[in-house]
């Protein structure tokens, strides 16, 4: 594999000042050549003139959070990352990668979860390049290579965990944002190494039911939304008869046989677990009766 090798190449500013000094000198020593007609001494300076001129192809400009990547007849020699004005070889060629902090939005992938489960699914990446020489010589377009590979990890990852958790089941696309955004990017990190570029942050920015099941899964969340709610509801009504015998017994107020125990049992949980308020029925007779 190609690895990056930082160079250092001259100031720009000191080589403009060179070579304009130099060309206005070659100038006016053809002019003073052509005066005197001295004939070998034009061939010289035209050819010190086209010399001159070759050389100021070696300026060129490196931006901030940007790197110039030094080619010599297409093997690689170096890549400058100080910026400013710069001078280096005029034949080298210089190609220009961005190395700020860039991001993407996937599309919405229509995938099946690890139950097999029809969602819809879309991540943002935030990623920058590490290492140029990789970038620009390992893969063909290393920023469609980002793309692909990233949405890629993305089906893959749906594919390995549920849309949401059931009893006894543990991480989920759905419950469990921050474990599944470390394993979605830990994951494209792997996939784009090759490439010389370092995933900063991968998280999900879109994740439903694929349409066509959505109404049904959505009363299936409902159902057990309701099933919870009971359940809970059912415990504390519970727990509060239990105290209410207990205290009963307690304070010697009443003693209840088994029979009187469970209708007891059986109005007070219709009072505390019924939707709707209970209407009291007065007993004008016996406890019996």
């Amino acid at each position: 594999m190609i690895r990056e090798n930082v160079r250092k190449v001259a100031s720009g500013y000191l080589m403009l000042v060179v070579l304009a000094g130099a060309q206005i000198g070659f100038g006016y020593a053809i002019f003073r050549s052509l005066v005197v007609m001295n004939v070998p001494g034009i061939i010289g300076f035209v050819l010190a003139s086209i010399v001159v001129a070759i050389c100021w192809a070696g300026l060129f400009m490196v931006h901030p959070n940007e790197a110039k990547v030094l080619q010599l007849f297409g093997k690689y020699v170096g890549t400058a990352y100080e910026p400013g004005l710069k001078w280096a070889n005029p034949f080298y060629m210089k190609t220009a990668v961005s190395v700020r902090v860039r991001n993407f939005e996937s599309g919405k992938l229509k995938v099946n979860d690890s139950r097999g489960s029809p969602i819809e699914i879309a991540a943002v990446v935030v990623w920058k390049v590490h290492d140029t020489a990789e970038a620009l010589f390992e893969v063909d377009d290393y920023e469609e290579f980002v793309q692909i590979q990233s949405e890629s990890a993305l089906r893959n990852l749906s594919t390995t965990y549920p849309y949401e958790p059931h009893e006894g089941e543990g991480t989920a696309l759905r419950s469990h944002p921050a474990e599944i955004a470390q394993a979605l990017r830990d994951e494209i990190q792997d996939r784009l190494e090759q490439a010389g570029v370092t995933v900063i942050e991968a998280r999900i920015s879109h994740l439903a039911y694929s349409p066509e099941i959505a109404n049904a899964m959505l009363r299936r969340q409902q159902a057990s939304a309701i099933i919870a709610a009971r359940k809970q509801l059912v415990a504390g009504a519970v727990g509060m008869v239990d105290m209410a015998l207990d205290e009963l017994r307690k304070g010697d107020i009443v003693e209840l046989d088994e029979e009187r125990k469970a209708a007891m049992v059986s109005n007070l949980l219709v009072v505390l677990c019924g939707e709707e308020s209970a209407q009291p029925v007065v007993n004008t007779g016996s406890l019996y009766t």
